[in-house]
């Protein structure tokens, strides 16, 4: 999903204004986009700064991408749904194995 060139606009003022540690609202974020010489459509500033509300963004930023604490837990039950796809694969390659080997057996082997 790409962003359209307003959203990308209003992410970036929002991000300015945390940056400088200002709370975001609609009327902020507008003044950076004017002072940018960016327009958008006048819902935009004011639908980020409601989504943004209450949101430590410079938290969400710094900690992006450290699911530390539940890495054990999800690599765990990765491994134990990935297990019963295991034998499957092994039956699978059997029934590969067997029905080359039926072939060969019959004189139409592909080497013969």
């Amino acid at each position: 999903m790409a962003l359209s060139n307003a959203e990308l606009a209003c992410v970036y003022a929002a991000l300015i204004l945390v940056d400088d540690e200002v709370a975001i609202t609609g009327e902020k974020i507008s003044t950076i986009l004017k002072a940018a010489n960016v327009e958008v459509e006048p819902y935009w500033p004011s639908l980020f700064a409601k989504a943004l509300e209450g949101v430590d963004i410079k938290n969400l930023i710094t900690n992006i991408g450290s699911g530390v604490g539940s890495a054990p837990a999800g690599g765990a039950a990765t491994a134990a749904a990935a297990a019963p796809a295991a034998p499957a694969e092994a039956k699978k390659e059997e029934k590969k194995e067997e029905s080359e080997a039926s072939d060969d057996d019959m004189g139409f082997g592909l080497f013969d």
